[in-house]
Formats: C-alpha cells, structure tokens, sequence
C-alpha cells in the first residue's frame, strides 16, 4: 500500500526516536530504505530525467532503518548500470537536496547499486572490504530498497566519495578533485588516462574529467605534464606510494573496469602536501567480471582463463595499445615495479593465500541469502547466487567464479618474479628513552637485501623523507657485515611515523607490509611548556576570517624548541575536568613555528577546527596528553570583543594585551608602548576599521575624540576604571585625530592615525 504524504508525516513523528545504526556502512548488517513519492508515475519521471541525462532529481521522502528525512532529491546514477526498461535501477539519493546539512549518520548522499554484472551479489562489498585495508575507499553494505513500500530488491550501497570522504581520510576537502569519467567513453580512445595527447592547455581536458571541485583545471593539467614529460619528478605531484596500491590491487583482483580498462571510475584529489591521490570507484565488475580491454595484449578483450594468468606488467613487459602512462611510466622505474608487485604480493597473502576472501564472501552470502531470494527483480537466478562464489555463471557474458579465479590467481601470481625472492626484515628495534631534540636509532635485521631505506615523517599530514640504512657498524646498527642495518635520526621530535623498505635485484618487501598506508610509530611526550597556548581570541567578529571567512575563537600554539613537535597524541580542552575534549589531528610544528586552531565546533571544516567554542566571560584553555600530562594551560576572565591575550616575551612571557600578532611573533610589545606600563593606550595605530582604548585610570573616566582640525568627532562617558572602549573607526574619514581621556583628578591626550 502506497504511504501517503499525511501518513509519512505521522510515521516520521512516531519514528524519530529510533535508534539508527551506528555505522550505515557496516557490512555485516542489512540497511532498510524506503523511498516515498507522492507520483503515482514516479518511475516514468526518473527515466525521463535519466534520458535528458542534466542529472535533475525527483523531490521525495525517506525513511532509513526507521530514521526518516523530508524532501530528498532522487535521481537514477550510473551509465550502463541504469535503463528505462528496467524496474531495480540504481539510485542516487541527496538527502540535504532542500534541506540544508539533512544527513543520515553524516552522510548527505546515499548510493544504491543495482548489482547487475554480479550473480554473487558480494563482489562489490567485498572488494570495498579488502581495499580498505590498504588505501582510502568507500564503505559498502546491503540495502533492501522499497518505493512506495514496494521492494524493488537488494541493493549495494557505497559510501559516496565527496567532501565528508575528503576530510575524513584527507583532512581537507577543497582542493583540486576529478573524477576519471569522460563525457562520452571512446572504447577504442584514452579516455581518462593522464596521457598528454589531448593538448597543451588544460581546457583541452574538459571533456575527459569531471572537475568536482570550484577548481583545479591547472594542477591537473601539472600532473598531467610532469606524468608524461618529466616522470623522475612525479613524487612532487603524485602520491606514487598509494597509486602502486590502486595498480596492485586492479591487477590481483583483476579489477579492470577501472583505470585499466577504460581508464575511468576513478578519483583523483590532491592532498594539502600538493600530491594527486587516486581513489577506487565502482567495483561491481571486479573479480573478472569485466573482460572487455586491458588496454596492452587483451585491447579486446580476454577470458577467464586468461584472466587468471594476466601479467601484472603487461604495460611494462608488453605494449600499451592505448596509453596508460600512470602505469607505464611508473613502470620503467625499477624501484616502483618491486613496490608495486610487494603491494600485490600483501594483498595476496593477506586475503587469498590464506583464504580468507572465501570465508569471508560465504559470511556475506548468508547474511543476504533471504533478501536474494525475495528479490523478484533480480538480474540472475537464486542458483547463480549459490554458485557463482565458486563457479562461472553463464549469462549474456560469462561470470567467472570468484574462487575458481583467485585460487588460479594466486597460484600464478606466487610464482611470479618479484614475488618469490623478497628481503626478509626482522627484529626491528630502536634506541631507548629518545627526547626532543635528541637522536634516534633505528635498526632491523634483513637479509637478502642490497638497498635499504627508512622513510620517516613527524605527523600524518607531513611527507615521508627517507634514510638508508647501513651494515657498517656506524649507525647503530651492532658489528659491520652482522645483518643488522641501522639510521639515526637527529634533532627528533616527540613522535615518529615511519616504515622500512628492503629490495635486492628482483623483489622488495615493506615493514610494515601495509606501508605506507600503515607505519611503525613511536610516540614521547614533549616536555611541559614545549608547546604553548601563545594566543587567543574569545571573542572575534572582525579581525581575523578563517578559511570560510567565518570570524570564529582562535588558539594559537607555538613551538618552543628548535625541533619539529608533532600533535599526535595531544588533547586541547576548554575545561579543566574534561581533558581529552578534542583529540587532536596528528601536524607538526616547525620549531619556532606557529599553529592555529578555530575554536568554532566547525570541525568538518578545512585546517584545524575543535569540537569545542571559547567563552568570552571566561574560560580556560588545556594542552594534555592522554596520560593526563599536560604540556601548557591558561585559565582567562572575561574578554573583549576583538581583543587578543598573547605570551610576552613571545612563547615564554605571561599574557597581556599587546595589538594582536595572528600566526606570528609577539614582538609588538614594548616598555614605552605596554599597555599596563602607560594611563591608557590606543591600538592599532595606525586604525582602520577599529581601535581600542584601555584606560589604566583608577577611576572612571569619560573620553572625547577630536579631529585635527578641533571638531568634536565622538565622545564616551563614565566608562569604569580599568575599562576598555571599542571604537569603530569605519565611520571616521582618513587622518589624523586626538583622544582625551578625563578623570576628575587627570586629563590625558593621545594621537591615533585613521589610514
């Protein structure tokens, strides 16, 4: 029975209170969406939008495991996935479409996938699953998807790569950001490559990438240039490290409608370091499914059996029919090629070897088994569901079976050169009780090597930079020629991020095998007062904008030591009772260097922003660890609008108001201009849009402003002792003016310049 409008309002009133699931992408449950329209002819609608193909959505409602949302907008997604002749077509679902930051669990837009090209109905689930131990990608889950209380069937639903993706595994949402996804797929062209033959101006690339930033056109066309001109340069612009994880993990699960294939469904986002890093997308034709181009030897097409025994480096050991220069020329690096294969030899070990994507996809068969066999629209039968985890399901394609694949797979890809052979590396050890601004040793036991590097950083936001490691007896390393190689790090900081990388003439091997999405760490507190609460503003409506151009509180930390500190590890509270209010993310500080944090609770916000507000009435500010050891605190009174308290002498003096030095040194202070050293003082001065007074009388006092010329300009009266007075200066023209302040028992003039 169709729900009516009035009917959805009752069951969002009666249902609110619902606790939602807490994770919407936990594989391991099945989600419930009901999508309501008032149309009868909501499908004829939806293909008509579909056809016109601007991307126009349909206003419905939503309820979601009982949680419900107004006025969503609706529209059908994808390219060969959606039809007009299909009733279980694949939905893309914008739940802020009129209601502004409407979300479910955080998340505005909500992606079903109609699971055609998958008879087992997990590869896509599980592809997400194993992806996600090695790179940033999309969570993925069941849905059972009703219109109009109608199951239409059962759905994969994948986590949107959008800005909420962007900040929760980047920390910044606003740079440059493509999708590989041309406007018209040339199955016999390039397409989204990163080749350069489209041009030499980056509106060139227009049609070939989809720009989902307000953005970027010229850093892409940056990547684009230095991929194909100049590849010995790309690290400058190229998260090499992670896009040797995408080559790794199309190549072993034989992922190819991807950059592989087509070169398309695929994300590209460059991170605060300048580097482009490539996000997987759509996997529903993973596992073998799609077999129409590998772009070398296969350009068209090959088949299953060949499938399992596809060279992981045919774009390097053969020809490219249709350039794919992010694998071509990363390939003619020797180093990157023994990355590349010990990033698939992980993936291998770690999920096929061990069997441990069998088990796995037998635990999600199960769980959708029932909803498999209630869905009527179904593009496979209930026996190809049950028998393509481990057999071909034979269709208009045929579908390989995912064991009988990656068995073979596996197999072939353990025999292959740069699997077998690798260095081993053990024992890793490292100097003990380490300190700020001290030394540190690394060392390890390895064989079979002939080069050995540590790659190092102070935080997760910094670049790793490496070291070599040595068997010479100098580097903390024990005797020369005993096995143990070592590096030592100097002038440290109070935590270290950092893995080894091992290879000899055929193969290489990371420590460990997840790096460099994983690493080792090492963590110490920094000593108190090594980092310091410098400044702060409780109160700020004019002076400074954050990245938004929103005037929030603002905390600025500065390093007191000649070392890199990291914030790994640290707390910043505004109450004394809660210490551990908001951890902080892991950056690191040059010495002597500043740090800002937006105190507005806008923490979904690029740069550094806390889930906590400062008081203007008073408040305290705490920096802790979270063994309770707390780095620096200051506890504050009641604040002035505009007003900035700062450490004077800078980063060691105690707080007092000087003319607000935003992300710099406290260097305006002064014994003939401190404000406690003087009746009353006047700053900025020069002004512009405002000027403050403090009088230090020690009763009250009334003040006048007057311009050059003598004409009375402004005056305040009986304005308590010890009092500050804002002054808005935008009102004022440009010049020269005179401020008196008068007490019964003194009367005292200073100049302030309006500019």
């Amino acid at each position: 029975m169709k729900l009516s409008h009035f009917a959805f309002i009752s069951c969002f009133l009666a249902t609110t209170s619902v606790k939602a699931q807490s994770d919407f992408y936990n594989s391991d449950t099945l989600v419930e969406v009901r999508i309501y329209f008032q149309e009868p002819n909501w499908d004829y609608i939806l293909d008509s939008l579909f056809v016109e193909g601007n991307e126009g959505r349909l206003m419905g409602n939503l309820v979601i495991d009982g949680a419900s949302y107004f006025n969503v907008g609706v529209r059908y997604k994808g390219f060969s996935s959606a039809s007009v002749n299909r009733t279980k077509n694949p939905f893309n679902i914008k739940l802020d479409y009129a209601i502004n930051n409407q979300n479910h669990l955080g998340h505005d837009k909500i992606k079903l996938s109609n699971v055609i090209q998958d008879p087992s109905f997990v590869r896509e689930v599980l592809s997400y699953e194993i992806a996600r131990k090695y790179m940033p990608a999309s969570g993925a889950s069941f849905a059972n998807v009703y219109v109009n209380d109608t199951l239409i069937g059962l759905y994969t639903s994948v986590e949107a790569v959008n800005k909420d993706f962007l900040i929760d595994h980047f920390g910044t949402k606003n740079n440059a950001f493509f999708k590989g996804n041309p406007q018209s797929l040339d199955l016999n062209g390039e397409n989204s490559n990163l080749g350069n033959s489209a041009g030499t101006d980056s509106s060139d690339y227009y049609s070939l990438y989809d720009l989902k930033s307000n953005n970027g056109w010229s850093r892409l066309y940056e990547l684009i240039d230095v991929l194909n001109s100049d590849p010995t340069n790309i690290e400058t612009v190229l998260n090499v490290d992670r896009t040797l994880w995408m080559h790794a993990f199309n190549y072993g699960l034989i992922n190819f409608d991807s950059y592989v294939g087509y070169a398309q469904n695929y994300y590209l986002y460059e991170d605060h370091n300048g580097q482009f890093n490539p996000i997987l997308w759509d996997m529903n034709m993973s596992f073998a499914s799609f077999r129409l181009a590998d772009a070398s030897e296969f350009w068209d097409g090959f088949s299953i059996a060949e499938a399992k025994t596809m060279d992981p480096l045919l774009h390097y050991n053969s020809v490219s029919v249709y350039a794919r220069p992010l694998m071509r020329n990363l390939f003619e690096n020797s180093t990157y090629r023994k990355m590349y294969l010990a990033h698939m030899r992980t993936i291998m070990e770690e999920n096929f070897d061990n069997q441990d994507y069998y088990n796995r996809g037998q635990e999600l068969q199960a769980l959708i088994d029932t909803s498999v066999m209630n869905d009527t629209n179904k593009f496979y039968s209930y026996a190809d569901f049950q028998n393509n985890i481990t057999s071909t399901v034979s269709d208009l394609v045929d579908y390989a079976g995912i064991t009988d694949l990656m068995d073979a797979r596996s197999t072939y890809l353990n025999a292959y050169t740069g699997f077998s052979g690798a260095p081993t590396i053990s024992n890793i050890t490292s100097s003990t009780n380490p300190s700020v601004g001290g030394d540190l040793t690394i060392s390890a036991s390895i064989a079979n090597a002939n080069e050995i590097i540590l790659a190092y950083r102070y935080s997760s936001w910094d670049l790793f930079q490496t070291l070599p490691m040595l068997d010479d007896g100098n580097n903390g390393d024990g005797s020369a020629g005993d096995g143990i190689f070592g590096a030592t790090l100097s002038n440290i900081g109070n935590a270290i991020e950092y893995y080894l990388y091992a290879q000899n003439d055929s193969a290489g091997r990371f420590s460990p095998e997840r790096a460099a999405y994983e690493y080792h760490t090492l963590n110490f507190n920094a000593s108190y007062k090594d980092l310091v609460v410098n400044e702060f503003m409780a109160s700020n409506s004019t002076t400074v904008a954050d990245q938004n151009g929103e005037y929030n509180d603002w905390i600025e930390l500065y390093n007191n030591t000649t070392s890199i500190i990291s914030t790994s590890g640290l707390y910043l509270s505004d109450k004394i009772d809660t210490l551990f209010k908001w951890a902080m993310p892991a950056v690191s500080i040059a010495p002597n260097s500043y740090l800002i944090i937006w105190a507005d609770k806008d923490t979904l916000q690029n740069g550094m922003h806390s889930n906590f507000k400062l008081s203007s009435f008073g408040d305290q500010i705490v920096l802790v660890y979270a063994d309770s050891t707390i780095i620096d605190s200051v506890t504050f009174g009641s604040q002035v609008a505009d007003v900035s308290l700062s450490r004077s002498p800078n980063g060691t003096g105690n707080f007092t108001v000087i003319p607000t030095t935003f992300n710099a040194n406290n260097t305006n202070l002064s014994v003939e201009n401190s404000l406690s050293q003087t009746p009353f003082n006047v700053y900025p001065n020069p002004a512009t849009k405002k000027f403050f007074i403090q009088s230090n009388f020690n009763e009250a006092v009334s003040v006048q402003i007057n311009s050059v010329d003598g004409k009375l300009v402004s005056t305040f009266y009986n304005y308590p002792p010890n009092s500050w007075i804002k002054v808005d200066a935008d009102i004022y023209s440009i010049g020269l003016y005179f401020v008196t302040l008068s007490s019964p028992n003194q009367t005292l003039t200073k100049k302030v310049i309006i500019q």
